[in-house]
């Protein structure tokens, strides 16, 4: 996700959060509504950065074949939680089984079941996805969360998920290359000099 969010309880509100995240992004276009323990995530729209660094990922796992049959690479799914009963997240990408229109939860969101691999792209709100997401896709049993985290210039893999967080948590400087696990649907191999250096504006001249 992109650019500093805005985080506000109404977790002691008797009125529903759902309605309030739809009334937002019916007034700001663009802006993205996210809900987790009560709390909304609002985060404005992606800059041109952010979006290449969403390619450069695509790029790779398209040619690995996880677009295919079994597996499908989407951008902006929602993502059902069972940390609330009206929590759902939008990951900037993700790796699902291709049945995923079978796992229609509510709220344009689904059964995280289906999820092999959830993706982030930082900017602003790197505090979101590096700390408030973590135990919410670990509770959710996603197995793999990857975090480009553009403002350290680091990509974080956190794999093995438990209560509270995830076993294992690796992270990558430019330099490194790193495999992801095979549970996604192919070994994937990524350079994180490539996807960072995809994540950082360009300079004319």
């Amino acid at each position: 996700m992109s650019a500093a969010s805005v985080e506000q309880s109404y977790a002691d509100e008797p009125f529903s959060l759902t309605a309030i995240a739809d009334e937002i992004m019916e007034r700001h276009p663009g802006y993205r509504v996210e809900i987790i323990g009560g709390y909304l995530l609002v985060t404005p729209s992606p800059d041109a950065p952010h979006a290449r660094a969403l390619t450069q990922l695509m790029i790779p796992f398209i040619a690995a074949g996880l677009h295919g049959t079994e597996t499908e690479v989407l951008q902006n799914i929602g993502l059902w939680l069972p940390t609330g009963e009206e929590d759902y997240v939008i990951p900037d990408l993700v790796i699902v089984d291709s049945d995923i229109d079978d796992h229609f939860v509510r709220n344009n969101a689904y059964d995280p079941a289906c999820f092999r691999l959830v993706l982030e792209v930082t900017s602003g709100n790197w505090k979101d996805d590096m700390k408030t997401k973590v135990p919410a896709y670990a509770e959710a049993q996603i197995p793999v969360y990857v975090v480009v985290d553009r403002r350290h210039q680091r990509v974080h893999v956190l794999t093995g998920p438990k209560k509270g967080g995830y076993d294992h948590h690796r992270f990558y400087a430019p330099g490194q290359s790193f495999t992801l696990p095979y549970s996604i649907g192919a070994e994937v191999t990524l350079s994180a000099a490539d996807i960072l250096g995809a994540g950082r504006p360009r300079t004319s001249g």
